[in-house]
């Protein structure tokens, strides 16, 4: 436990002494006055998926125990078309394992991210994050299990091209210095992700990068480690608004859109699922087998099921279809496979191998052979940047814990399974039986219209927050979109430049 306080990057978890998780209001408390920090900043996610900001200036310590247990009042109407103007008025309540030293700001401050209470004092029912919540809190009074999750952020960054050591167009995954022209700028990224809380597992260049008017576009990536799903949320939405915030004050821009250019790499956000038990074991493998287990089939059938509907929260802009097309490594069908980046749902390679491979490149080295249970995840590659991220991981957990609850979950994940690219001449029988994400926000708004009762079961997504994506998405018109944008380059400039800054 102090090792892991001292290598922590979080200030706060190496002043105070203990894990994020474990923070008290007393805590917050402590290291405000240790640390003559004169500012807190509440954030909380809206419907945009932007995180929105409250200041309070430290006036005395009567006013900041006040503000710790109190929170704040904010007109949500202002932030959720779902909730009334006649009866707004909503409480933002920090969540102190959240808290972290923000790193911009030139006055001390100490920022958290915020819950949503009513009136009464009670979780906001339609609030993305507390839905999260409510969807992580059933999938585990029906499993048993504990559901995780990690993202991958993709994005693009974009400035001025000095044409110097150029990359090859499409070709920027793993690119170093000085092919690649922002390593140094995703890495203090990563260090202040790191500093906020996030737990990250690595960084890199990506596949996308082209010049365009001058500026070059250099896709980049920042994938984090699976930590429970109310976690995962917090930490990408607080990654992504780091990442813009350094990007401005660097002189570049950012998109996190999905398509930026036809021919280019989009910009998804993969989602890796784990499940844990009451013991913090991950239960994705069978261990005589070596295979996945059957927990792990029964999450990728529910996955399976309602796929075309989780498109409602991954994908929530007309740019997104654009790049879910065939032939990309973007999916299109409903299937999935092992170490296969052309099924929506890939297993990805394991450590399975018995030999130490560390001692095989570094004699005298010796290891702990990893069992393949420890690392291994399952990964939904559908959605984007575009995504509400808390909900989209409540629609993953809903449909996870779907999975126990159909009786054909095994013959389901049997039935869809792929063994080589999906498009490969062997699977043309296959790929004809399968269903199809799909390809415009209309047609996402009327498969989750179909299935909502899944995700309305046990109230988890109330009603009216489902209504109000339903009416979002039919409002696009979109089902024809992409035809028009392949002969018109004008609209799909148009379409790239409004959803350039969406999520």
């Amino acid at each position: 436990m102090t090792s892991n306080i001292a290598l922590n990057k979080n200030h706060l978890v190496q002043t105070l002494g203990k894990p994020a998780d474990s923070f008290t209001k007393d805590d917050i408390i402590s290291y405000v006055i240790s640390q003559d920090i004169a500012m807190i900043n509440f954030m909380y996610p809206a419907e945009d998926g932007k995180l929105k900001t409250l200041n309070f200036i430290i006036n005395d310590l009567q006013y900041l125990d006040t503000i710790l247990s109190y929170g704040e009042r904010v007109d949500g109407s202002s932030l959720f078309s779902h909730i009334e103007a006649g009866n707004s008025d909503l409480y933002v309540l920090p969540r102190f394992r959240t808290a972290f030293r923000d790193p911009f700001a030139e006055i001390p401050t100490v920022t958290m991210l915020c819950s949503f209470l009513d009136k009464d004092g009670k979780p906001v029912d339609n609030s993305p994050e507390y839905t999260l919540q409510k969807a992580c809190s059933e999938f585990t009074a029906k499993t048993g299990l504990y559901f995780e999750a990690m993202g991958e952020l993709e994005f693009y960054v974009i400035a001025p091209d000095d044409f110097t050591f150029p990359a090859k167009d499409q070709r920027g995954y793993h690119e170093s210095s000085p092919y690649a022209k922002f390593n140094e700028f995703r890495t203090q990224c990563m260090h202040l992700i790191a500093s906020a809380g996030g737990q990250i597992k690595y960084g890199h260049s990506e596949v996308g990068n082209f010049t365009l008017d001058g500026n070059i576009y250099e896709q980049n990536e920042i994938e984090f480690l699976p930590v429970p799903a109310q976690d995962a949320a917090d930490q990408i939405a607080i990654a992504k608004w780091i990442i813009r915030t350094l990007a401005r004050k660097s002189g570049y821009n950012v998109t996190f859109s999905p398509k930026i250019s036809t021919g280019k790499a989009g910009s998804g956000m993969h989602i890796h699922i784990r499940l844990i038990d009451k013991n913090g074991k991950n239960v994705m493998i069978n261990p005589a087998t070596h295979t996945l287990s059957d927990n792990a089939l029964r999450a990728i059938a529910g996955m399976i099921k309602l796929a075309p509907s989780i498109t409602a929260f991954g994908n929530t802009n007309p740019t997104s279809y654009f790049r879910l097309v065939p032939h990309q490594e973007a999916p299109t069908s409903v299937c999935w496979g092992d170490r296969n980046r052309s099924v929506l749902i890939r297993v990805p390679l394991g450590w399975t191998a018995t030999t130490d491979m560390c001692a095989v490149i570094n004699p005298g080295s010796n290891a702990t052979i990893l069992t393949p249970d420890m690392k291994q995840t399952v990964e939904i590659r559908s959605a984007d940047g575009s995504a509400d991220i808390y909900l989209l991981l409540a629609a993953l957990a809903v449909a996870c814990r779907y999975g126990w609850e159909i009786p054909d979950a095994l013959q389901c994940a049997a039935d869809t399974y792929v063994k080589v690219n999906i498009h490969a001449q062997e699977n043309a029988e296959l790929l004809s039986r399968l269903t199809h994400l799909p390809a415009s926000c209309e047609e996402s708004a009327r498969c989750l219209q179909e299935v909502r009762h899944i995700y309305e079961e046990d109230n988890v997504f109330s009603s009216s927050l489902l209504d109000s994506i339903i009416k979002k998405l039919s409002a696009f018109e979109d089902n024809n979109l992409i035809s028009r944008a392949q002969t018109d380059s004008a609209l799909m400039h148009q379409l790239v430049d409004t959803y350039f800054h969406c999520g």
